[in-house]
């Protein structure tokens, strides 16, 4: 099974003509086609790979939802790193729900922005925004009301396209034949079934309330605004102020949104709140459309402002919260990030959220004041807030460029240090002759020991991000950042305003480097080295926290992979699965959704694996010591990792050292150490110097077929059967 990189199933095998045996063109099993050359592997067994990477990938079109689906999908894999305490788990697990409804929230309130406060109010109230438009300017002598009726579509269909792209996800994967057995008592082991999430459908009509209520509360503020509110005027702001709260509240009670009993009593009370919050809003959008009320429309929609700073600051709670939870809970010492994935990934999820909400304003109200005078303040700026995320996302990025150069600096003589005791223990010989080469293996080895040490710089992104949201409030008493700023730590205005622009400029480098990452992310492997592995963690986890992040490929990916193991098993085979990367992953979920009858004929071998590493780390209430352990147990310790100490992502699983009790020793046994490179010096035997793998597959390594070897004849022991591989 291949990782992160893919291939196609050829170079897989390293066999020039293959054929599919199970599967289709997205998740497919091949083999060497037979008469073409030597079809077996190392000690004589049956090649077959599962080719996987079409699952997570597809047309350009479907890769760039992806890409704008991206923070929902940080949110989701949030709520999957919640802490093994059972407290402190489910307060991260509710957190990460509230954040997501709150990303929906935003979601519409920059599209309430664009519609409704940019075009409907401010451009429409100036004739030099109208001139040359003709597919706007047919609206600019309507009245208020009646254009932001009109314009208030437009969130609406942003709202519907949500609840398409929400159902559709499902049918990517219609052609696989789910198995009907039941879920494992792992952990794990349930990642991939479709009993994993049960309340996703209910999520997504919740966040469609959600998205609705947001909606109708700005507009009914317009009613407010116009002439004081009349008795039909609250009685909406009731209907949707309940269906707001209602919807917090069911996101706080997850045995309501999970149940699977008792569906049909939720789901009705679910699909109840959904159809009133559509009843409300076509009730407001026809209030608003007959209103003869009038009120400044240039200042812009009113309370919009109000809004997105309320928003703002509910979401810097909750990340204060989401930290503080996973403080509590945490398993291991402050310097691991196994506590702060969480926080860190929900920052994440926030800070690209409201990336994308400033630029999208900012950029059509650069595309509105096209030969407009330019004071300070543009007659057709976004609200006030969007400013000061601007600033507050050149802070944090300035921040932790500056705490990841501290921390490589800091961290450097120690690193270096445990690679030069590594260097010297691999080669002891090693003479002056090859000490340019020798100082390379150590920078490679000193490079990848920075992977543990990671948790310091998301601890900082965090912070800023908190901050920047809380000083958001300050645009509600007119404040620019240039001049609070310059009052609070005695900074330039220029230098202010200067980083204001640069932090919009730095958006943008980021909105168009994920959006063509994502077109040329299964074209060119450069891009997928980097997209693939984000998209190969989020979206192994099934919705949970957000139901319109992209759809689970595990859902597929490892039933299937366990129904064929299945198969090959009854037929009177034995399996060795051989995985790279995160193949490890859906290999030992796959593992743990197999019966122990089928277990005892079936082995596993990786190689590069993050298992511990980062898995075991993040995950720590899914993939853990214990979850680890107990893998190994039902595998009868028939498991064999090969690791490189200049792999940044893979390494051991278990233990680097060997122990002394029987427990320790059958773990220890697990991890393989390739020495990387295999020697310094090639002189006589070859013409350049032998290559550093990393994280490369060890498929060409001997010690690789040697590993084969050793499993397949602790595999035929048992009974003398034919042996598959599944490499």
């Amino acid at each position: 099974m291949h990782g992160v990189m893919g291939a196609d199933a050829d170079d897989i095998l390293d066999r020039p003509h293959v054929q599919r045996v199970a599967g289709d063109s997205k998740g497919g099993f091949y083999r060497p086609r037979r008469g073409y050359g030597d079809s077996r592997g190392a000690c004589g067994v049956v090649l077959e790979t599962y080719r996987w990477s079409d699952l997570r990938s597809g047309a350009a079109a479907r890769t760039l939802s992806l890409v704008l689906l991206l923070p929902f999908m940080a949110c989701n894999v949030a709520a999957w790193m919640r802490p093994r305490a059972k407290v402190s788990g489910s307060v991260v697990w509710v957190g990460c729900r509230l954040v997501g409804l709150s990303l929906t929230a935003l979601y519409v309130l920059s599209f309430v922005g664009v519609a409704l406060d940019l075009l409907a109010c401010k451009c429409m109230s100036l004739g030099s925004c109208l001139g040359g438009r003709t597919w706007l300017s047919w609206l600019g002598g309507q009245p208020v009301g009646l254009r932001i009726a009109l314009l208030s579509l437009v969130p609406v269909a942003a709202i519907w396209a949500l609840w398409l792209v929400g159902s559709r996800c499902p049918s990517w994967y219609d052609n696989f034949i789910p198995p009907t057995a039941e879920p494992t008592d792992t952990a794990l082991g349930a990642i991939g079934t479709r009993h994993a999430t049960p309340g996703v459908v209910r999520l997504r009509s919740i966040h469609v309330a959600t998205g609705l209520a947001v909606l109708d509360l700005s507009l009914i503020a317009t009613l407010w605004a116009a002439r004081g509110p009349s008795h039909l005027d609250v009685l909406l702001t009731v209907g949707a102020a309940l269906t707001l709260v209602v919807t917090v509240v069911l996101v706080c009670v997850p045995s309501v949104i999970d149940a699977a009993a008792g569906t049909s009593v939720v789901d009705g009370m679910v699909h109840a709140l959904r159809s009133t919050a559509v009843v409300v809003t076509i009730a407001v959008i026809g209030r608003v459309a007959f209103d003869s009320g009038g009120w400044p429309a240039e200042n812009g929609l009113p309370g919009h402002d109000v809004a997105v700073v309320l928003l703002f600051g509910t979401q810097g709670v909750l990340l204060v919260l989401l930290g503080i939870a996973a403080l509590v809970g945490r398993d291991g010492s402050l310097r691991r990030l196994r506590w702060s994935g969480a926080p860190l990934f929900a920052c994440l999820a926030v800070g690209l959220a409201i990336s994308f909400a400033t630029e999208f304003n900012y950029r059509v109200s650069d595309y509105l004041d096209r030969d407009l005078p330019t004071p300070d303040v543009l007659p057709t700026s976004p609200v006030l807030p969007y400013k000061w995320t601007m600033f507050g996302f050149f802070v944090s990025v300035i921040g932790a460029a500056v705490a990841g150069a501290v921390m490589v600096l800091f961290t450097r003589r120690n690193r270096r240090r445990t690679a030069d005791d590594i260097v010297a223990y691999d080669f002891p010989d090693a003479d002056a002759e090859t000490a340019r080469r020798r100082a390379q293996v150590r920078d490679a080895i000193a490079r990848a020991q920075f992977t543990e040490r990671l948790c310091p710089l998301g601890l900082v992104y965090c912070c800023l991000v908190a901050l920047s949201l809380g000083f958001t409030a300050l645009a509600l008493d007119e404040l620019q950042p240039s001049v609070a700023v310059e009052g609070l730590v005695s900074l330039p205005s220029d230098f202010v305003s200067a980083g204001t622009q640069l932090g919009s400029y730095l958006m943008a480098v980021l909105f168009l480097g994920l959006f063509f990452g994502g077109l040329f992310a299964y074209r060119t492997t450069t891009f997928r080295r980097y997209i693939g592995t984000l998209w190969d963690l989020g979206m192994f986890w099934p919705r949970a926290a957000h139901p319109f992040a992209p759809p689970c490929y595990a859902e597929r990916a490892v039933p299937e992979l366990a129904s064929r193991i299945s198969m090959l098993v009854r037929e009177g085979r034995y399996v060795l699965i051989a995985a790279h990367s995160h193949g490890s992953v859906l290999a030992l979920a796959s593992v743990l959704q197999l019966e122990q009858s089928d277990l005892s004929k079936v082995a596993l071998l990786t190689h590069g694996s993050p298992l511990r590493r980062l898995y075991s780390t993040l995950f720590p209430a899914y993939v853990g010591r214990d979850v680890l352990s107990e893998a190994g147990r039902r595998l009868g310790w028939r498991w064999v990792n090969l690791w490189r100490d200049t792999d940044p992502i893979g390494g051991w699983i278990f233990t680097s050292a060997r122990g002394r009790d029987d427990a320790l020793r059958r773990q220890s046994e697990v991890d393989r150490r390739l020495r990387d490179p295999q020697d310094l010096d090639a002189r006589g035997r070859d013409t350049v110097w032998p290559p550093m793998c990393g994280h490369q597959p060890c498929t060409t390594d001997g010690r690789y077929e040697a590993a084969v070897c050793e499993l397949s004849e602790r595999l035929r022991k048992s009974r003398p059967v034919s042996t598959t591989a599944t490499p």
